[in-house]
This record gives C-alpha cells, sequence and structure tokens, in this order.
C-alpha cells in the first residue's frame, strides 16, 4: 500500500516521539512492503513564532491532501502562562480537527500485564482493564460561541450540540461496541444541562437499532469516581467534547503513564492519530519522554487502513519491551534508556517477527542491539 502522512511533530516532545513512531513505520514498510511518504509541515507555538499563525494554510493544505496526519504534541509555556495571549498554539489543533471534520477521537484504556504494578491503583481493581472513550471532537464547549464583557469581568462559553452531531458518533460507538463486549455507557449531564438531555434522548432512540448492545447512562462526576473504583466495568464510553477530554486523561492514571495511550481522530475524509500527552516542555531535549504512545498510535493508523497484521506487529513489538523493561524513566525511575533507545527496540522487534526468548540488554544499551 502507498500512504502520505503529513507529519506534524509540534512542540516540546513532539518531534522526539513523533521520530520514534517514523522509525517504527519505516520498519513496517520494510517487511510488509509498503511505501509510506512523510510529509512534515509546522504546527504550534512553533508555527507562531515562524508564521505568526499556529496552523498555516500550507500546513492546512498538505493534511487535507495526505492520506492520515501523524501528529505529535502542541502547547508551550510562554503562552500556557500568559493568560493574555490572543493566539495560542492549541487554536491550530482544534482549527485542524474542524478543517478536516474528525467528529470522532477514539482512545483505548488498556492495562498491559507486564506494567500493572507501575499503576497507583490496586491490582484488583485494575486488572482486566480495557475499554475504548469515543469522543465527539469538533462540537461542544470548546468549538461554542465565547464571550468576555467589555471591563474583563464577566465570560462565557456555550455548549451546544445538534442531534446529527450526537448521531454520527453515536453509531460509531455502537458498531465499535458489537465488534467487543456489547456495552456502551453514555457519559452526560442530563440532570442539570439542556445539551446532555439531548444527548440521552438521541444515543437511547439510536440504541434501539442496536438491541445486541446494552446502554446505560452514567453523570460525569460518578462516571468519573467509577473509573478509578471499577474501571473494568467499561467497554465503550461514549461522551461529549469535553467531558471525554477529562475522563481520558483521567483513564491514563490506571496504566501508569500518560506516555502510554494512543488516539485516533477519524471523520468521514480523514483522519489524524496522535499520543494523548501533552508537549511536556519540561522533559524537551532530555531523551526521556515515553514514545509508546505515538508509536501505537501508528498501530492505530495501521488498523485503520485495515493493516491488520502491520498494526498486530507493531503491537507485539511494545510488548516486547514492556516484558522486557526496555521503558523510559516514567514507567521504571532506574531505568537507563531513553527515548531513543525504545523507539530503536521496538523498530527493530518490528522487523523480527519471531518471538526470541532472550535479549542482550547491554548491547541494546550501547546501540549494538542485538536479539540472541
Amino acid at each position: 500500500m502507498n500512504l502520505t502522512i503529513a507529519l506534524l511533530p509540534g512542540d516540546g516532545i513532539g518531534p522526539e516521539v513523533s521520530a520514534q513512531a517514523v522509525k517504527c513505520l519505516r520498519a513496517v514498510e520494510e517487511i510488509f512492503g509498503h511505501q509510506f511518504k512523510f510529509i512534515e509541515g509546522v504546527v504550534g507555538a512553533k508555527a507562531i513564532d515562524k508564521t505568526g499563525n499556529p496552523l498555516p494554510d500550507s500546513t492546512l493544505k498538505l493534511c487535507k491532501e495526505a492520506d492520515a496526519v501523524l501528529f505529535g504534541a502542541i502547547g508551550d509555556p510562554k503562552y500556557d502562562n500568559d493568560p493574555d495571549a490572543k493566539i495560542r498554539p492549541e487554536q491550530g489543533l482544534l482549527k485542524l480537527r474542524k478543517e478536516l471534520e474528525l467528529f470522532s477521537n477514539i482512545r483505548p484504556v488498556k492495562v498491559f500485564p507486564t506494567l500493572i504494578d507501575k499503576s497507583p491503583l490496586k491490582k484488583k481493581i485494575i486488572r482486566g482493564t480495557d475499554f475504548v472513550i469515543y469522543r465527539e471532537l469538533i462540537g461542544g464547549i470548546y468549538f461554542g460561541e465565547k464571550h468576555l464583557s467589555k471591563d474583563g469581568t464577566v465570560a462565557s462559553d456555550l455548549c451546544t450540540y445538534s442531534e446529527a452531531e450526537i448521531s454520527r458518533i453515536a453509531h460509531m460507538a455502537f458498531k465499535a461496541a458489537k465488534t467487543r463486549r456489547k456495552k456502551v455507557t453514555l457519559v452526560d449531564k442530563a440532570n442539570v444541562l439542556e445539551s446532555s438531555r439531548l444527548w440521552r434522548k438521541v444515543v437511547s432512540k439510536i440504541g434501539e437499532s442496536y438491541p445486541e448492545v446494552a446502554l446505560e447512562f452514567l453523570f460525569i462526576d460518578n462516571a468519573a469516581m467509577q473509573l478509578i473504583l471499577n474501571p473494568s466495568q467499561f467497554d465503550v464510553i461514549l461522551t461529549e467534547n469535553m467531558f471525554g477530554d477529562i475522563l481520558s486523561d483521567e483513564g491514563s492514571v490506571i496504566g501508569g503513564s500518560i506516555g502510554l495511550l494512543p488516539s485516533a481522530s477519524v471523520g468521514e475524509s480523514h483522519a489524524l492519530f496522535e499520543p494523548i500527552h501533552g508537549s511536556y516542555p519540561q522533559a524537551k531535549d532530555k531523551d526521556i519522554a515515553n514514545p509508546i504512545a505515538s508509536i501505537l498510535s501508528t498501530a492505530m493508523l495501521l488498523d485503520h487502513f485495515k493493516l491488520d497484521e502491520e498494526s498486530k506487529a507493531v503491537v507485539i513489538a511494545v510488548l516486547k519491551s514492556m516484558k522486557n523493561d526496555i521503558v523510559t524513566p516514567d514507567l521504571d525511575k532506574n531505568s537507563k534508556y531513553g527515548t531513543n533507545d525504545v523507539g530503536d527496540f521496538i523498530s527493530s522487534n518490528i522487523r523480527e517477527l519471531d518471538d526470541h526468548p532472550t535479549i542482550n540488554r547491554e548491547n541494546i544499551w550501547l546501540g549494538k542491539s542485538t536479539i540472541i
């Protein structure tokens, strides 16, 4: 398969983790006989510094013409710490989602058995956790009308949803549940918000078309609590933009590191793949950022194009790195492996499809990876 991939490394650790994702796609390309063409674009704080625009027209054009977008991370402290900044890096990502009509954000949360001890939660609570969040991505309060009074003392953000916006992601969530454990949990705040009551009405009606899928409802405050008390109860979580943003970040704690969670943002014609973590500027250029979320995002990219064996090869290589404790310091404070080491190991194991029981770790650390 020939794919043109728009590569947007972004800010902070984005370029570092994206480089490891590209390594892994190059390995897939080599082993499975595909051709992936990467075209890089600038976005976020770097784009503001260069052009004054967090999403230059050239970058948007690149993304619209590409088969898929591989995104790194976005954000910079000089904008985060300036409440008066009129132009912000995050505006670039929001605009990109809107322009590409990426209405569905898919975020899987799974506990890896080899990393179960890394979670701050007890094993008996998180064991067996495997759910996916379907978050509506281009509506709601993030995109609603915003107002600030002339004297700067009163502000408002409007949350608006239409039946059509709710329906299209609801169908995706139910279809996903049919292939999993056949359960959808709608998270809302229908006891308070009119927009949530519309969500509940529309989703309930759609649920009738999927009789094999159980539908339950949770208010956002209870859902946030249940995610920590009993995460294994969930299969597919369906929710609106802001609630999904909060829950998916909370869900990252379950697995032990936000550096583990990938995501896919998809629409009718375009798809974007990115780790859910931010730009983590404190770790920039220190070779300590966890690249696994970015690498697993490439597995989702491959899966999106029905390249099932290729996607499995990436996941298996990631599991090998975890099994052999070849991870970054966020997962093992005593680890001597950095971002590049983990990326090198995973990409080399994609090339080596056989399951080798013994690994010469010293040679891997020296940059002379040898599988024995």
